[in-house]
């Protein structure tokens, strides 16, 4: 690598793109893994394992429909399963492409530029992901529209105190703004795009998603304007969402449930996983295409840092209700507890705290959180005991309830894994179609860095 395009992973204090690059090296570089670099056999294995595990998953809600909930693993008393579990899992993941996009865009934060437009993707992927499983869930999906307020003869509404309503408006809300939001930023690279490319077709849709982009000043001014009110409304949105998922839980009188403590607790948890999750897609695609300069050590760590904030947030939430059970006097709170730690499940209660609150405290240490093998295997145990705890809240709370008579233990089937494992399937497979046709970094955007660069060289 020449000496105006050399990395800078090695400086001490790495800036958020390399001095000595020009507008012309940071187009050429973004746009050319896009439209000049062949497709590899990596992507084709990668994008076919992605393809066949979402297969799995479709027959796998196939059989569903035709033969019920009663394949999954629920049972009475525990009647929320994987299918909950998973929901609030992926809800969580997606936290992080809102967070790095808004929040940090109005702190004027500039290391989001590097990692905001794949963090994006992935929020709607995450999202997406998380949808299929309520309504999957509700026994008769083809029904589903009945959640949403609609004039109908029979004067039927639904129950808008149900936490189960909330979700449907704040999720498909959420998700409506990050689609906009992470279009309206597409539209100045989808405009580079056309007019780089050398392909007739690619040209023509390249051309017709950039909705006639110039560059002209009116243009960037109102683009600004439109990706400025975005940001504001997607911010609340990031302590909104799964605030309002906290409520499908916190609003019941089930021991482990009924707390104040989950609205703040779950939005960090949601952070806590959705920063290890842009983490494990960063570092190998850093790798794969050469990015070092673009996706720094400065990024790896101030994520880790986010990672490790989020994750003592999550661990104090873990201390208090702890301390509740025991305080308040209340039995059946206490026996929760109890459960937890002694009961059937209580080999994935430590497990949990292994993960979630043991591990991690290793990026304490510069060299840990800075270096990418370690961050992807942290981030990799943070998303197992993440999924742990949303198991633990779901299942463990259910599964001894308040009779002795109504107590039951949760076995998952082989229809709820391959329904999961599929939805993984799909992430990745949506993944690998994004680096492919569209830009992974945002090319405007690490133009504006350029004149930082200057001043530090």
């Amino acid at each position: 690598m020449d000496e105006q395009t050399k990395s800078v992973t090695s400086s001490k204090q790495a800036p958020v793109i390399e001095p000595g690059y020009t507008f012309a090296t940071v187009t050429d570089k973004i746009s050319a893994i896009v439209l000049q670099r062949p497709t590899s056999n990596g992507w084709f294995v990668g994008f076919g394992i992605g393809f066949l595990l979402t297969m799995m998953m479709l027959f796998a809600i196939g059989y569903l429909f035709v033969r019920g909930t009663g394949i999954w693993g629920v049972t009475i008393p525990i009647g929320w399963g994987f299918a909950i579990v998973n929901f609030v899992w992926w809800i969580g993941i997606g936290h992080a492409g809102t967070l790095i996009s808004a929040i940090l865009l109005l702190l004027r934060q500039s290391w989001r530029n590097s990692i905001n437009r794949f963090a994006e993707a992935m929020t709607l992927f995450a999202v997406s992901c998380a949808g299929i499983f309520p309504l999957i869930h509700v026994g008769r999906p083809w029904l589903a529209y009945w959640l949403f307020p609609y004039p109908n003869t029979m004067g039927v509404w639904p129950q808008f105190r149900s936490p189960l309503v909330w979700d449907v408006f704040a999720v498909s809300t959420y998700f409506t703004i990050s689609l906009l939001f992470w279009f309206i930023g597409l539209i100045p690279d989808l405009a580079t795009l056309r007019d780089r490319s050398d392909n007739r077709w690619a040209k023509i849709i390249y051309g017709i998603l950039a909705m006639g982009w110039r560059g002209s000043a009116r243009h960037w001014h109102r683009y600004e304007t439109a990706y400025l009110l975005l940001a504001g409304l997607a911010t609340p949105l990031v302590l909104s969402v799964h605030t309002v998922v906290s409520f499908d839980f916190a609003v019941g009188i089930v021991p482990g449930w009924h707390t104040t403590i989950f609205p703040p607790y779950f939005v960090a948890g949601a952070i806590y996983s959705g920063f290890a999750m842009v983490l494990m897609l960063a570092i190998p695609i850093r790798k794969l295409y050469g990015l070092e300069d673009f996706i720094t050590e400065r990024h790896l760590e101030n994520s880790a840092k986010v990672m490790l904030a989020t994750g003592l947030i999550v661990a104090y939430g873990y201390v208090i209700e702890a301390f509740m059970g025991w305080y308040s006097g209340n039995r059946y709170d206490a026996f929760t507890l109890w459960n937890r730690l002694h009961g059937p499940y209580a080999f994935f209660y430590y497990m949990l705290l292994a993960c979630n609150i043991v591990i991690p405290q290793v990026l304490w240490s510069k060299k840990l959180r800075t270096s990418p093998v370690w961050l992807f295997f942290i981030s990799g145990v943070v998303l197992v005991g993440m999924w742990l705890e949303r198991f633990i809240i779901v299942v463990v709370s259910l599964q001894r309830d308040f009779l002795n008579s109504s107590w039951g233990m949760y076995y998952p089937t082989r229809w709820d894994w391959m329904t999961y494992i599929g939805t993984i399937g799909m992430f990745l497979a949506a993944i690998f179609l994004f680096v492919r046709i569209l830009p992974m970094i945002s090319i405007f955007e690490m133009r504006t860095l350029l004149p930082e660069a200057e001043v530090k060289e």
